[in-house]
């Protein structure tokens, strides 16, 4: 049975991933009351991005959390490697996410660092029982050591590592079985890799179990002809088929976080205001027909 979600209503509907970009202009406002939980339900920041650091970058960090719930999404886990969690960076990440009191901890499913260098990638593991036990288990330790529920992001991905024994769905629901954890299910990677690698998007997520689902991810991504790639940008506004594939998911999850990343061409707080409200549009068209199909049940029991 799965792992019960961490997640609180403080935490549901369209969040955004807390920028560099747009920081001094959010604590502006926040300072003379023009944002609060009626535009942004809660933000999501990358502890990596405040560990060691001291001066405005933690207090920014702690004037946000004064107003907004925060989720927290790692970097640098690096949970397929084969060497250790170093010592420090995990006594430092399970602090603060014990001070900002993060309902759960994410990471992705893959490795990132080899001999503790960090390969500033995100690379796929072998769809191996081997790998799936491995991960687990990697899982499982972090979980422990950082004291906060995990839950694992599945990864746009651009070549095999090897000739898989498993398809990724059943990849995914293994891991997810055997490190007893939860899903960030990053819609917008799945529909990219449907693209290159040609599989039906929609089918692909129908077999996902939806109670492993904690949060969502939506991005936007950008066609290279001359790579012949749709490549994971975070850079473009998020496509059609994506807000249908999150609308179609919501339906199924029901009330959930959702996260909007951009990590390049960013623009201004309003613009990123703008696209949440759009998006908060599908996710609330999906939570009707999670509601409806409820309550059709509810009143059949």
């Amino acid at each position: 049975m799965a792992t019960a979600s961490p997640t609180d209503p403080s935490r549901h509907g369209v969040g955004i991933g807390l920028r560099w970009e747009f920081i001094d202009d959010l604590l502006e406002r926040i300072a003379v009351g023009r944002i609060s939980k009626k535009d942004i339900p809660f933000f999501e920041f990358a502890p990596e991005n405040y560990l060691r650091r001291g001066g405005f970058i933690p207090e920014a960090l702690d004037r946000v959390g004064e107003h907004f719930p925060l989720v927290s999404h790692g970097l640098h886990l690096s949970l397929g490697s084969v060497a250790p969690f170093p010592s420090e960076y995990m006594r430092d990440l399970r602090a603060i996410l014990a001070h900002v009191a993060a309902p759960w901890h994410s990471d992705h499913l893959c490795f990132s660092g080899v001999d503790g260098r960090s390969l500033h990638d995100l690379l796929p593991l072998p769809q191996t029982d081997g790998a799936v036990l491995h991960v687990a288990r990697r899982i499982r330790e972090a979980r422990e050591r950082l004291e906060r529920p995990m839950a694992i992001e599945n990864i746009s991905w651009y070549l095999r590592a090897g000739a898989p024994e498993l398809d990724e769905p059943d990849f995914i629901a293994n891991v997810l079985e055997e490190a007893d954890c939860g899903l960030l299910l990053d819609v917008n990677n799945v529909y990219v890799n449907s693209l290159n690698h040609g599989f039906d998007a929609r089918e692909w997520l129908e077999r996902i179990d939806v109670t492993r689902i904690w949060q969502l991810h939506v991005a936007g991504h950008e066609w290279r002809a001359s790579e012949g790639l749709i490549i994971d940008t975070h850079g473009q506004d998020v496509s059609d088929p994506v807000y249908e594939l999150l609308r179609s998911t919501v339906a199924r999850t029901g009330p959930v976080a959702v996260v909007l990343e951009r990590d390049s061409n960013i623009g201004d707080l309003d613009t990123l205001l703008a696209e949440r409200r759009q998006l908060q549009a599908a996710y609330d068209a999906g939570i009707a027909v999670y509601e409806a199909a409820h309550a059709v049940e509810r009143a059949r029991a």
